[in-house]
């Protein structure tokens, strides 16, 4: 039983990471005035992303999804800013 929950867990980061991640782009190309949101998506994408790469010890990804994050954030504050 545990190790369907952690491919469902695994799924749910890795989708959940790719569909928010799909949004945030479009979001932003569409230059709609929802770029703080997008900015935001990028960041909860992110943190997604870096869990699952976390759990199946993929490095590189990891990083990857740590410089998106601080994107996300720096994104948000000058959008506000």
């Amino acid at each position: 039983n545990r190790g369907f929950m952690k491919i469902n867990t695994s799924k749910m980061l890795e989708w959940g990471g790719a569909i928010t991640a799909i949004i945030y782009s479009l979001l932003v190309s569409f230059n709609i005035g929802a770029e703080f949101i997008g900015f935001f998506l990028l960041l909860i994408s992110a943190i997604l992303i870096a869990l699952w790469s976390f759990r199946g010890n993929h490095k590189g990804i990891l990083i990857l999804q740590l410089f998106y994050a601080i994107a996300g954030i720096i994104g948000m504050i000058r959008w506000l800013g």
